[in-house]
């Protein structure tokens, strides 16, 4: 075994959220050791929804720009079509803008403008494979390749980890802090003893079913069976499967899940044949069909860890929260807890954080995640709930009635996916690090209302009419907490920042003299947290200065620090 190495944070797991924790910490300035199972980059399609709030912070990291341009062609069509069989009668298309149009809608988009990074539609393993390059680049990460986690310790001062490569000497890790972001079998969450709860109503599978997830290289698809009406996911929905294929390069290569009957006594792994069987039928012609890869599919399903924190370990994205694919909201809610942990663990470990600080984290996060995962289910139940009968198909007047009626409920399936507010909304009232006054807007998942009460984000707004790099009130935030001075004539801000030098609290004041935005945020003065939440706002600083400052960090009214 090599002798003990050293780090401030240990990520387990290098998929999306454990790779955005490690440049979220690069960010703040805090080292951290990624341990990655595979030797090499494995590509395998896994999820294509990348949210406005997480390209917020893929903007905010300043990678937005090249991840954009990651899968399908800025022209490609990012409609969702449904159809009975891809090559049958289409019952509902979803018209979406493509890449290119939604950016040049967002350049000319009003001030107040909610969206400044419109979703992006490129499959997960593009972009995890930029973010594995990109963080290989980083001075404050290290990338430990091919590594299994296979024991996990730690007391009231440290982390060990044990780190086995199948040809080489195990590893041992002391870090600051672990934080597993290794997947719904999380190691990491089973050697601290946390198990998952079932999180609301879950979806069965019908017995005799599988869920098969692969990745296909279909040559003719658009030309033969599509033409003319491309898309960037197709359905095909009948009385005897269910199956979406959704397009990766704008070319010949799909993401396919297919819920169909298992012939007896063909298992549901039973090699490449049946896989092909299975896109034929969903096709209705004998198209040309490669399997590049496959797996089970993900059962629909919502979990949750009992907990998110246990001592100096900490769980976050599926680790944390296992629930269904529809909408993307896992990958992202996993991304959104990443930001709110790093500044913590950052200001913690940079003795600016407080002893109640990493408490927050659990207490803000795990009640976003049961509200994300219930809108991941209601999704579901959305989707299930169309009646797929036998007439569906057929050339009748009846077959044709049975279609209008499954194409209305299927397009308002479809529109119920955007969940803006599901990915906007996202808010931590109640938090002892949030100061909140206000009524805050009613929750839902559709809609997103930008407000300033504190406990949510930030409303947005576009400072000049370029849109550009530098253009969003956002890109003006500083790393650590940032005190909007909004107008003209606005008090000062020293004595806040006296109090913020003397915790070590790193503070940007900025100020704002647009109309709109003091409009906007309704008040002088806003403090906003480095994950972007608003921690309070006033329009005079409050009589004591230093006790906001103890709030917002976690080090409570006491003034007592906490150890690192």
């Amino acid at each position: 075994m090599k002798g003990a190495l050293r780090t401030s944070v240990a990520i387990v797991g290098g998929g999306a959220v454990g790779l955005m924790l490690a440049l979220f910490l690069d960010r703040h300035g805090v080292e951290s050791v990624v341990f990655h199972a595979e030797d090499t980059w494995h590509a395998e399609p896994h999820g294509n929804a990348h949210s406005p709030r997480t390209m917020e912070y893929c903007r905010r990291l300043g990678i937005a720009a090249p991840i954009r341009r990651l899968g399908l062609p800025a022209g490609h069509p990012a409609d969702i079509a449904y159809f009975t069989r891809f090559g049958g009668h289409e019952l509902s298309r979803l018209p979406l803008a493509c890449r290119g149009l939604r950016m040049r809608q967002a350049a000319a988009a009003a001030a107040t403008d909610q969206t400044p990074e419109p979703v992006l539609r490129a499959d997960q393993m593009y972009v995890e494979k930029f973010l594995y390059e990109h963080v290989l680049t980083r001075p404050n990460i290290t990338v430990r390749h091919g590594r299994h986690i296979t024991a996990l310790e730690q007391n009231a001062e440290r982390v060990k980890v044990l780190a086995q490569r199948a040809d080489g000497p195990a590893e041992q890790w002391t870090a600051r802090y672990a934080v597993g972001c290794d997947g719904g079998h999380s190691h990491v969450r089973r050697a601290v003893g946390v198990h998952h709860e079932r999180c609301g109503s879950h979806r069965q599978r019908t017995p005799g079913h599988s869920v098969t997830a692969a990745h296909l290289r279909l040559p003719t698809f658009h030309h033969d069976v599509v033409p003319g009406r491309r898309a960037w996911t197709y359905w095909a929905l009948n009385n005897e499967l269910r199956a979406s294929l959704t397009a990766l390069n704008g070319r010949d290569e799909f993401f396919l899940l297919a819920d169909a009957p298992t012939p007896a006594p063909t298992p549901p792994a039973a090699g490449p044949d049946r896989l092909v069987d299975v896109v034929r039928r969903a096709a209705g012609v004998p198209l040309p069909v490669e399997v590049l890869g496959r797996r089970p599919g993900t059962p629909d399903t919502a979990l949750i860890a009992q907990r998110f924190t246990i001592g100096r370990v900490l769980l976050a994205g599926d680790a944390a929260h296992p629930f269904a694919c529809g909408g993307g909201f896992g990958m992202n809610t996993g991304v959104d807890d990443a930001a709110n942990l790093a500044w913590k663990l950052a200001a913690v470990l940079q003795g600016w954080g407080g002893p109640g600080l990493l408490a927050t984290y659990e207490a803000e996060r795990r009640p976003v995640a049961r509200r994300n995962a219930a809108a991941a289910g209601e999704l579901g139940a959305s989707l299930d709930a169309v009646e797929l009968p036998a007439a569906l198909e057929e050339d009748s007047p009846q077959g044709e009635r049975t279609r209008v009626r499954a194409g209305d409920l299927l397009r308002s399936h479809g529109e119920r996916t955007h969940a803006l507010g599901v990915h906007l909304g996202a808010r931590y009232d109640g938090s002892p690090i949030v100061a909140g006054d206000g009524e805050p807007p009613a929750d839902s998942w559709g809609t997103y209302v930008p407000s300033s009460v504190p406990g949510g984000r930030a409303p947005h707004l576009w400072l000049d009419e370029w849109h550009g790099q530098g253009s969003s009130l956002f890109d003006r935030f500083g790393p650590g907490f940032t005190l909007l001075r909004l107008g003209s004539g606005t008090p000062s801000s020293k004595p806040l920042e006296a109090a913020a030098q003397a915790y070590g609290m790193p503070l940007t004041v900025l100020d704002v003299d647009v109309p709109c935005a003091r409009e906007l945020y309704e008040h002088d003065l806003v403090l906003i947290r480095p994950d972007q939440h608003v921690a309070w706002r006033g329009n005079q600083l409050p009589t004591d200065p230093d006790g906001l400052v103890a709030q917002v960090t976690g080090v409570g009214r006491s003034g007592a620090r906490g150890t690192r």
